[in-house]
C-alpha cells in the first residue's frame, strides 16, 4: 500500500466547499466493505464447516456452532461501534486504554492451560479472551488520538512531546506482549499499526526509522533469547531439514497442504491435512487448509478479496474528512493487512511461524470480535467521505483535501460530528 500520497494531504480540518454539478459521492457509506468481509466470514465459515469432523474426532467441541456465535457477536460490535458518534471515541480513548491495559493484565495473572500454556487468555470457565486483540483495538483510538492531538498542536515533528512518549508505550507494550506473553507475531502487528499512523500523521521518515531500528534490535533479542523461537527461525531457514521435528512440523505439513490442492482443490469434503497432520488447522494453518480444499484459483481469489478490502480501507483513508478519522482507518489497514501478510507468508514458507491468525477466516471469537469493531468505525467514517471527479493538474499546487494519486480533488469532506460541510 502506497501510503506516501496519503501522508502529503494537508493536515488542516478545513476544507473548500464544493456545489460543483460533478460531485459524485456525499455521506454515503461504502457498502462494498460489507459485501468483501461478508465473502470473507462465510469463506471462514465454510472452511471450518469443512474439517468440523475431523476437529471434533480429534479434540471434540463445536467448532462450527461457536464459530457462527462469533460472527454474530461480530456483526452487533459493528453495528455498534458504526453507530456511536467518532467524537464519543475520541472521549473515550483513555478509558479504552486503561482497560485494555487491565486486561492484559488480567491475563497474565490468570492460571495457563496446558494446551496453551502461555498467559495471554482471559479465562472465566468456558469463556476466553485473548486480551491483545482488545489491545489492538484500544490502539487505534488512543494512538490515533494522540497523534491528531499532536497534529492540530503543530508538534507532530517534536521529540519530547510526541516521539517519545509514543516510543516509550511501544516499547513497554513490546516487552509484556513479545517477552512476557511470548506473542512475537501480535507484537510486529502492532508495531506496523503505530508506524503506519505515525507515518500517516507527519512523523519525519529518520524518526520512524529510528523506531525501527529499535524494533529490529528488540526482534533479534526476543528470537535469540528464546529457544523455540531460534527452531523457528532455523527451520524457516532450513526447511527440509526439520521436518521430522517439533519446530519444523506445522511449517512442513503446511507447505504439503498446499501444494496438494493442486490447481482447483481437492475439495470440500476431501482434507488429509485437517485430521492431525497440520497442527491449529483451524486457526493459525486455515490458509493452508483452504488452499488444499480450492487450490491455486481458489487461494487467487481469497487474496483477491483482501486486496480489494485493502484497496476500500486506502480509499477511505484518502477521503477522510479529519486528521483523527485518517488515522483510525490506517492503523485498521496496517492491522489486517499485516496479519493477513504474517500468516499466509508462513503457510507458503515465505516468513518463519509466528501462530497469528488470518482476518475474519480463522476460526477464534476474539479475533473476529474485535476485528468486527474495528471495521465498524471504518463504515462509520465512510458515511462522511465525498469526492469531487474534476481533474486537477499536477504543475499547480494542490488545495486542502485534493487526492495527490490519480488528479481527483476530494470535495469539502464532511466531518461528522459537526453535522455541516467542513
Amino acid at each position: 500500500m502506497n501510503l506516501t500520497a496519503i501522508r502529503q494531504q494537508p493536515h488542516s480540518r478545513q476544507a473548500t466547499p464544493t456545489t460543483d454539478d460533478n460531485q459524485i459521492r456525499r455521506h454515503r457509506p461504502d457498502y462494498w466493505l460489507i459485501v468483501i468481509v461478508a465473502f470473507l466470514l462465510a469463506i471462514g465459515l465454510i472452511v471450518i464447516y469443512s474439517i468440523s469432523p475431523a476437529l471434533t474426532e480429534l479434540r471434540g467441541g463445536h467448532y462450527v456452532q461457536r464459530q457462527m456465535i462469533a460472527i454474530g457477536l461480530s456483526i452487533v460490535a459493528f453495528l455498534v461501534t458504526a453507530r456511536i458518534p467518532l467524537r464519543r471515541w475520541q472521549q473515550w480513548q483513555k478509558p479504552l486504554l486503561i482497560i485494555a491495559a487491565l486486561g492484559t493484565l488480567l491475563a497474565l495473572v490468570t492460571p495457563a492451560i496446558p494446551a496453551y500454556p502461555q498467559h495471554r487468555w482471559i479465562r472465566l470457565g468456558s469463556f476466553s479472551l485473548q486480551s491483545v486483540e482488545l489491545l489492538k483495538f484500544a490502539l487505534i483510538i488512543s494512538v490515533g488520538g494522540f497523534l491528531a492531538m499532536k497534529v492540530r498542536e503543530g508538534v507532530i515533528t517534536n521529540y519530547r512531546k510526541t516521539l517519545r512518549p509514543l516510543a516509550i508505550a511501544v516499547g513497554a507494550i513490546g516487552i509484556v506482549v513479545a517477552f512476557i506473553q511470548g506473542d512475537l507475531g501480535s507484537t510486529g502487528v502492532i508495531v506496523a499499526m503505530v508506524t503506519t499512523m505515525g507515518f500517516v500523521a507527519g512523523l519525519p521518515m529518520r524518526r520512524i526509522l529510528f523506531i525501527a531500528a529499535i524494533v529490529a534490535v528488540g526482534t533479534i533479542l526476543a528470537v535469540s533469547s528464546t529457544p523455540y523461537r531460534r527452531a523457528r527461525l532455523n527451520t524457516y531457514l532450513h526447511p527440509e531439514t526439520n521436518c521430522l521435528t517439533d519446530s519444523g512440523h506445522q511449517a512442513c505439513q503446511a507447505l504439503i497442504a498446499v501444494g496438494s490442492g493442486g490447481m482447483i482443490g481437492l475439495g470440500l469434503g476431501n482434507s488429509v491435512q485437517a485430521y492431525g497432520y497440520l497442527p491449529e488447522a483451524q486457526n493459525d494453518s486455515i490458509f493452508a487448509i483452504y488452499a488444499e480444499k480450492f487450490g491455486f484459483v481458489g487461494s487467487i481469489v481469497l487474496l483477491a478479496l483482501f486486496v480489494t478490502l485493502f484497496a476500500r480501507l486506502r480509499l477511505i483513508i484518502e477521503r477522510s474528512p479529519d486528521m483523527f478519522s485518517r488515522l483510525v482507518v490506517s492503523g485498521v489497514l496496517a492491522w489486517l493487512s499485516t496479519q493477513a501478510i504474517i500468516n499466509i507468508g508462513a503457510m507458503i514458507g515465505l516468513l518463519p511461524l509466528k501462530g497469528i491468525t488470518l482476518p475474519l477466516i480463522s476460526y477464534g471469537g476474539t479475533s473476529v470480535l474485535f476485528v468486527g469493531a474495528a471495521l465498524g468505525l471504518v463504515f462509520q467514517i465512510s458515511h462522511y467521505t465525498s469526492f469531487t471527479s474534476r481533474f486537477v493538474p499536477h504543475n499547480r499546487q494542490r488545495k486542502p483535501y485534493e487526492h495527490s494519486t490519480d488528479g481527483r480533488r476530494i470535495g469539502g469532506a464532511h466531518h461528522p460530528d459537526s453535522g455541516r460541510r467542513a
